[in-house]
Formats: structure tokens, sequence, C-alpha cells
């Protein structure tokens, strides 16, 4: 399996509901660093995954609907707790949209899988898997 991974960050304001999460109920921020890994099995035939200049665009505009903005004020997300996890998914389904688009090139149609990794610090950090 090849791959490729793109990096960038967003910073966020939200709060979460329940008692696992104790004083992150109240609002808060959170700075993001967020890398996207697009996995395929063979290489396209330019010898590449993916574009990285397209990935890496794409991963901006995504991130870019999401940075400086409260989430609890978000339509999309209300009722939900927009947790590491959880925005993992969104960022990801959100890549896999516009890959389907066309927006990565049409050789991107070869990917398999793609992964979101939102590192919340130097010592934690989550992923969701997306199988395209």
């Amino acid at each position: 399996m090849f791959s490729i991974t793109v990096r960038d960050h967003m910073m966020v304001a939200h709060s979460f509901r329940g008692a696992v999460f104790g004083p992150a109920q109240r609002l808060h921020g959170a700075t993001f660093l967020v890398d996207a890994t697009f996995r395929r099995p063979e290489l396209d035939e330019d010898g590449i995954v993916v574009d990285i200049g397209l990935a890496t665009q794409q991963l901006g505009e995504v991130l870019g609907e999401l940075n400086f903005r409260n989430l609890d004020d978000e339509p999309a997300f209300e009722g939900v707790n927009t947790s590491t996890e959880f925005l993992a998914k969104v960022v990801a389904d959100r890549l896999a949209d516009r890959l389907h688009g066309g927006a990565l090139g049409e050789n991107a149609r070869g990917i398999s899988s793609i992964v979101v990794t939102l590192h919340e610090s130097h010592v934690a950090w989550a992923s969701y898997e997306l199988s395209l």
C-alpha cells in the first residue's frame, strides 16, 4: 500500500456535554495539527498516490470551513460532542466528497482510503480511517 500525507492545522472553540468531560464542558479552545493520509494499492500512471499540491489545497479548504469557529454555533454539529475523534471523521468525509467530485484530479479516484489524524498535543491524538 502506498501513501502520502499532507498537514495543516485549525483552531476551534467548543464545549462538551457529559460529566466524563469535566472542565471541558465549559467553552474552550483547541488547536489541532491535522494530517490527511491518502492510500492506494498501486501508484497511478504518473507514479504518484495523489497530487500533493491538490491534496494540500483541499485539506486547507476543508479546515478553512472549521477554522476560527465556535463549533457549538455550527448547525451541522447541533447536539453533537465535537470530540477529536468526531472531527477526524468530519474532515475525512469532507475530503472524500471533494475526491469524488474530482477536486483531487481524475487519477485520485484510485485512492482506497483516507486517514485523518488530529493531534491535540504532542502526547495525544485521534484518527479516523475512511475506506473508499
